[in-house]
């Protein structure tokens, strides 16, 4: 009988921490596409499936919203600070977990906003303090973005310091960052390429380098690197769709050959009358990059969840666009562990619903188109918590 007082079976077992129920699970990672339970303990995914035991702690229904893995953000300007008029330790970048999780955001890689020189700040100050998880392209520039005069500071690109910062922070820094460059002599991008070359970690090319052809930029970059602001049309940059309303040749052979377009919209970095077009021939962006910042923010591109509802309107399938905001950036910045629901990965989980009806949306230009669809986060659930909760579904109920 004493034995029996020892027992590990179902009537002694631990209950998880949380059972969501019923959602319809898109994990494009993992190829699902309906209904599912997602079992979570302790931060992790235990098990999906449909039905699962209701041996959590705490159990939501979720009946009519879906679950995908948590978005990723991989262009953002998030080391925020008390310099005025500045990104790198500025007020032009935001405090991520303001903004994340209400539009389903669990992870964002800040676009080079520190260089060597700044990071460790930046890490101190906002990456150790935010519940958001924070993954970084270093900038070459070795004070990162810190104004015109700063960045244009050759003596500062050094190739050795940007390796060396990260291979010493690994976890958190994802590759190199070039950008904000007025002149004409090609040594920052090269520096930029050995410095990503000597990590085994991929470029992230940004506008705001006006002396330096797209066709050239391209050619110099490798498979694997990742170029953003895709679909702007403004001078600093030649627009990758010509006259004839067609995607340039050397875009879609520069595709092909495996470099990646972010979307990087941002205030000024997505014209309609690029994206139209491009998406009507089949050229999408990689990864939905929304340029987080003071003012994007504000204008054009609102939020992530926003964007993906805009390139539903532009003709993307849910799942489309779910996959871009998911699975294609894990694997873009070598974390294929995020953005997608297997067992044992972090429990990192947008929930949210398709409202149906009629909604506008802009671009950089001021201009706008009507959508039928609209992607409202409902829950956010980060590292198994819920950090975002819009209509109370993980609340006790309160009698009336």
């Amino acid at each position: 009988m004493l034995l029996h007082l020892f027992s590990t079976g179902p009537a002694f077992a631990q209950k998880s921490d949380l059972l969501i129920r019923n959602g319809h699970v898109i994990d494009p990672a993992n190829q699902i596409d309906k209904v599912q339970d997602i079992l979570i303990d302790k931060g992790k995914i235990v098990k999906v499936g449909h039905p699962l035991s209701d041996s959590a702690s705490k159990i939501i229904d979720v009946k009519g919203l879906y679950i995908t893995p948590g978005f990723i953000d991989t262009h953002t300007h998030v080391f925020v600070g008390p310099e005025a008029g500045l990104f790198a330790n500025g007020v032009n970048s935001v405090s991520p977990d303001d903004f994340t999780f209400k539009s389903g955001v669990t992870t964002v890689v800040d676009a080079g906003t520190s260089g060597w020189r700044s990071f460790p700040l930046f890490k101190k100050q906002v990456i150790d303090q935010s519940k958001t998880r924070i993954l970084a392209f270093l900038n070459i520039s070795g004070e990162g973005m810190t104004g015109a005069d700063r960045e244009q500071n050759l003596d500062d690109m050094n190739v050795d310091s940007t390796a060396a910062l990260i291979l010493k922070y690994p976890e958190n820094i994802v590759g190199v960052k070039i950008g904000h460059f007025n002149g004409k002599d090609w040594t920052p991008f090269d520096r930029a390429v050995s410095a990503a070359s000597k990590t085994k970690k991929p470029l992230f090319v940004e506008c705001h380098l006006p002396e330096y052809p797209l066709e050239y930029q391209l050619a110099k970059m490798r498979p694997g690197d990742m170029i953003t602001h895709s679909f702007e049309n403004i001078k600093e940059r030649t627009p990758i769709v010509g006259p004839d309303g067609k995607v340039k040749l050397f875009v879609l052979e520069a595709k092909k050959r495996g470099i990646l377009f972010d979307l990087g919209h941002g205030g000024a970095g997505f014209w309609f009358d690029q994206a139209m077009p491009a998406v009507k021939q089949g050229f999408y962006p990689n990864s939905f990059g929304t340029d987080l910042h003071r003012f994007s923010m504000n204008s054009g591109m609102k939020d992530m969840a926003n964007v993906m509802s805009k390139f539903m309107a532009l003709g993307l399938s849910l799942e489309q666009v779910v996959q871009i905001a998911t699975s294609n950036p894990a694997k873009a910045i070598g974390h294929e562990e995020l953005g997608n629901l297997k067992a044992g990965n972090v429990a990192d989980l947008a929930i949210f619903r398709v409202r149906d009806g009629e909604f506008g949306f802009t671009d950089s230009a001021g201009n706008s188109i009507t959508g039928s669809k609209k992607l409202e986060v409902e829950m956010t659930v980060r590292d198994g918590k819920i950090v975002w909760d819009l209509n109370g579904l993980g609340a006790k109920k309160q009698k009336q």
